[in-house]
């Protein structure tokens, strides 16, 4: 790729570029097209090994005793220079991830604020002091974990990079990175962009490659001091078992099937755009992504046909043609979108967008819309990671609770309707992580702390939460008489 100013076949550790330890290389493929496009360094254990005796050094030495007020400063240098790069870390993540360009800007342009807002709060994780028995003073400190390990998935390289790895190097710790073997490309740009701002060697490595290689052995290894995952159910049960037998702490952020829930009162002109876009938005890639749609029975044929006609309006294609849907990950991600497909058949299809004159192997998938699915469905209860919604319709507010519910995911709702009481009540009743009243997603929101409950995982990340995730508490009690 042009783009490209490293060599992705290698890691990057301790500051230095180097050859993955086995010498094998994994292959690139552009989405769009699915040509191969490029190589990407097969990493093992032993270069996991040196990475995490790389950060464990800079921990203990440059990293470690750098103030908090200096590492926001390099955080934030970071931060502008990820803002410099905006357009060329949008082709790059584009080219590798398949998703429109304006999408993979505003992820970088996210990422970028995330550094901003990290960078700004080093220093001010504060303790407190206690007040206890006469002749005592206790106090508490946040001090960093020490070497935290990052395994990031391919939807969203960029933003969660930044909001697990900036707020992991905020609080002081040294990190490794495992980017996911499908998109690693922006995740190697950023570390690369960190050494050039001068973040100490160390302070963060990346090693792509397999999750049961790579992967595996950053989860087992006894030098790292917690985990950030974010991924699969299936991927993260395995994750945190690894974890457990170092006693470690895992923070995972997992799948949903999050609702939005449309009331007869609703003003279904704003909350339309936002019904759509919320299912379709980066193929549907997305562990937020509303595949559910709940409308009460009195405007539910109004809000079908509404949304029948926005999916035949959607414009699907390659990534550099900057549509509205790009393809999925991969060959495999669109065979596992078109299993579920097939499990839709006999169900109405009330919407669906036409696939025109798009490269034959490329991995594109047509934005879907079912009607009339039933709770129990398949579709209506395994995430499907892919451009695909489902209506259910709901005749008062106790049955839209129970359907939004209804699943072993909680990790996102939104409500649409007037009535404030009824909004107070449903944000209290639904069991997610983030609830949106008269909106959805708050414009990604940066400083709101995102995470989920059930199957959707466990700790927040993003905003202050994160920082203090990736902190441990330590009480101090000096007796003085």
């Amino acid at each position: 790729m042009k783009d490209l100013w490293f060599d992705p076949s290698q890691c990057l550790i301790d500051g230095q570029w180097i050859a993955p330890s086995g010498g094998q290389t994994l292959p690139l493929f552009d989405p769009s097209t699915g040509e191969e496009i490029g190589a990407i360094a097969r990493g093992q254990a032993a270069d996991i090994d040196a990475a995490v005796g790389a950060a464990t050094k800079a921990w203990q030495g440059a990293w470690g005793r750098t103030p908090a007020a200096e590492r926001g400063r390099i955080l934030m240098a970071l931060g502008r220079l990820v803002a410099e790069k905006v357009d060329v870390l949008a082709r790059i993540e584009a080219a590798d991830v398949g998703k429109p360009l304006k999408q993979a800007r505003a992820d970088a342009v996210a990422l970028a604020r995330y550094l901003e807002f990290y960078g700004g709060a080093a220093d001010k994780l504060h303790g407190e002091t206690i007040p206890y028995l006469d002749g005592y003073t206790v106090y508490t400190l946040r001090e960093p974990h020490g070497v935290t390990g990052h395994i990031v998935p391919w939807n969203y390289p960029m933003q969660i990079i930044g909001r697990s790895v900036g707020a992991a190097l905020a609080a002081g710790n040294a990190c490794v990175l495992k980017p996911a073997e499908d998109a690693c490309l922006t995740a190697l740009a950023f570390a690369d962009l960190a050494r050039q701002v001068g973040l100490p060697d160390g302070a963060l490595n990346v090693v792509p490659g397999l999750g049961a290689e790579a992967g595996a052995a950053l989860t087992a290894h006894p030098g790292v001091h917690h985990l950030s995952f974010t991924g699969s159910v299936a991927t993260g049960r395995m994750v945190q078992r690894a974890a457990s037998e170092n006693v470690v702490p895992v923070t995972l952020e997992l799948g949903g099937k999050s609702p939005q829930i449309v009331f007869d009162d609703a003003d279904l002109e704003a909350a339309l755009p936002f019904l759509v876009n919320a299912g379709i938005q980066n193929c549907g890639q997305t562990c937020s992504a509303s595949s559910r749609i709940l409308v009460q029975r009195k405007v539910y044929e109004q809000v079908r046909e509404a949304m029948a006609s926005r999916y035949a309006g959607l414009r699907v294609g390659k990534a550099v043609d900057d549509l509205d849907v790009g393809p999925v990950i991969s060959a495999k991600q669109k065979g596992l979108v078109e299993g579920f497909l097939d499990k839709g058949q006999g169900l109405e299809i009330a919407g669906q967008a036409t696939l025109n004159d798009l490269p034959s192997d490329g991995y594109y998938v047509a934005p879907t819309l079912y009607a009339g699915v039933a709770q129990d469905h398949a579709l209506a209860q395994d995430e499907i990671f892919g451009p695909v919604q489902v209506m259910i319709p709901f005749e008062d507010e106790a049955e839209a609770v129970a359907i939004a519910n209804g699943t072993d995911y909680g990790l996102v709702a939104g409500v649409w309707t007037r009535d404030g009481a009824r909004q107070m009540r449903m944000a209290r009743s639904i069991r997610a992580g983030q609830v949106f009243l008269n909106n959805y997603g708050a414009g990604g929101g940066v400083e709101l702390p995102f995470g989920g409950i059930g199957k959707s995982g466990h700790g927040r990340e993003k905003g202050f939460e994160a920082l203090y995730g990736f902190t441990t508490l330590k009480t101090v009690a000096a007796y003085h008489g």
